[in-house]
């Protein structure tokens, strides 16, 4: 399942170049996980598990300016690794044109306790996918 959101670069995104922050596009890269997980994931399995990045993999292939807009879209395409999973993740412009794309690895833990789980097959099912055509 491939998620997507968009995204509009406002003034506190800039930096002193005059296009979005390398901070923020790590920001939205978040931004964009959690809401996939708050859309998918049953209520159950959100009250229970917290999700921690443990690396990101970035390459910044272009920018924005303040204003214009940018469509992140973020998918699994792999099976979960004990408690880890690789999120793969891109961000075009509107002209479709790749800015930021990557990898982050995430971790489950028990909400309750903030120890690593194993990522059980119920919980990685809605976020499998072979990734965008």
């Amino acid at each position: 399942m491939t998620f997507t959101k968009t995204f509009v670069a406002d003034a506190a995104d800039i930096d002193e170049l005059g296009h979005v922050n390398n901070a923020v596009w790590v920001r939205w890269i978040q931004d964009l996980a959690v809401a996939h997980w708050e859309a998918v994931a049953p209520e159950e399995q959100r009250a229970a598990h917290v999700w921690v990045v443990t690396r990101h993999e970035i390459d910044y292939r272009g920018n924005l300016a303040e204003g214009q807009q940018a469509t992140g879209e973020t998918w699994v395409p792999e099976p979960p690794r004990g408690a880890r999973f690789n999120r793969h993740f891109r961000f075009t412009s509107a002209d479709g044109r790749a800015l930021v794309e990557g990898v982050t690895t995430w971790a489950l833990l028990d909400r309750a306790t903030g120890r690593l789980l194993r990522v059980r097959d119920e919980v990685a099912a809605p976020f499998r996918s072979d990734g965008p055509a």
